[in-house]
């Protein structure tokens, strides 16, 4: 068996090798447009966006305020991006850097190029993306998923790739268990890491949103959250129900998970994907009222 390639080095590391830049070996006439330290000068519309971004949303307005910077300074730290062939690029680090310039209406872009395969790039990603203080805990979560899935990495290998601890890691992974719309509150920050740290411990997706909604309803602090958790469990263990022999939603695929969190920020409803067999499987819409299905027919229908 073919040993895995290490990953977690360090984006520093993997960029500095001399081997993987080709910046430096460019043309005599790609050399002319480059400027001082090998950074050569991209047209905008050359450069495609990293599809193992772990970062799924940019937020608006800060790519308006840093679009307003570049058009006053310009761009200090160039993109890197890896050559594909055909005159075109793909972006390793900078994508919000790249958008921004989109924004301010640039057509070039300084950018260092270097030599890198699939693996390489979806580490270079994770890697710069996952230290960001600003990278939502649901971005994270899904990134460690795309590593053990894409990789084929057991949760012990992962922790260690990405030099965090196992439990660490499993907690993250294990958000993407909870119920949709906590997962989207969880992104938009309505609640913390740390009330949907609390609230994995359960087990029953319908215990899970009664709790979502008290925190959100009466304000709970972790550690309240952490006591109704406590007191709900223990309650549990005294009277102990019957295991439901419907099919968990923990079982859906990476990209089933995506399309049902895509539709429940979408419809803004408690989507449910119960998947079946042969890639099959039932789509469940609820709606509150005529009224809200009207609503939501009118986003299907736009």
């Amino acid at each position: 068996m073919a040993k895995k390639q290490a990953l977690g080095r360090g984006l520093g590391a993997l960029l500095s090798d001399a081997s993987t830049d080709v910046t430096s070996t460019l043309g005599v006439a790609q050399a002319n447009s480059a400027v001082v330290g090998n950074i050569a000068m991209l047209k905008i519309s050359k450069i495609k966006a990293n599809p193992f971004n772990p970062r799924i949303e940019f937020d608006k307005e800060g790519l308006t305020e840093l679009a307003s910077s570049i058009k006053e300074l310009g761009i200090i730290q160039p993109l890197t991006v890896r050559k594909l062939g055909n005159d075109k690029y793909q972006i390793i680090s900078g994508e919000r850097r790249y958008r921004a310039s989109q924004v301010a209406g640039l057509t070039e872009v300084p950018a260092y190029i270097r030599i890198a395969n699939d693996q390489a790039m979806l580490e270079m990603a994770l890697v710069e993306n996952i230290q960001r203080r600003d990278l939502n805990p649901m971005e994270i979560a899904f990134s460690y998923k795309r590593l053990v899935d894409e990789c084929d990495l057991t949760q012990e290998e992962l922790a260690d790739r990405v030099g965090k601890k196992r439990s660490s890691t499993s907690n993250y992974l294990r958000l993407l268990n909870l119920p949709a719309e906590i997962q989207n509150a969880l992104k938009e920050k309505i609640i913390s890491f740390g009330h949907a740290r609390t609230l994995i411990a359960l087990d029953d997706e319908e215990v899970q949103s009664y709790i979502f909604d008290m925190i959100v309803i009466e304000k709970l602090s972790v550690r309240k959250v952490e006591e109704l958790v406590k007191e709900t469990k223990e309650a549990q263990k005294a009277t102990p129900e019957k295991k439901s022999t419907s099919k968990k939603e923990d079982a859906l695929s990476f990209s089933q998970q995506k399309f049902k969190d895509d539709l429940v920020s979408l419809l803004n409803s408690k989507v449910k994907v119960k998947p079946g067999n042969n890639g099959g499987g039932n789509l469940v819409i609820p709606f509150k009222s005529e009224g809200d299905l009207e609503r939501i027919m009118k986003i299907i229908d736009a």
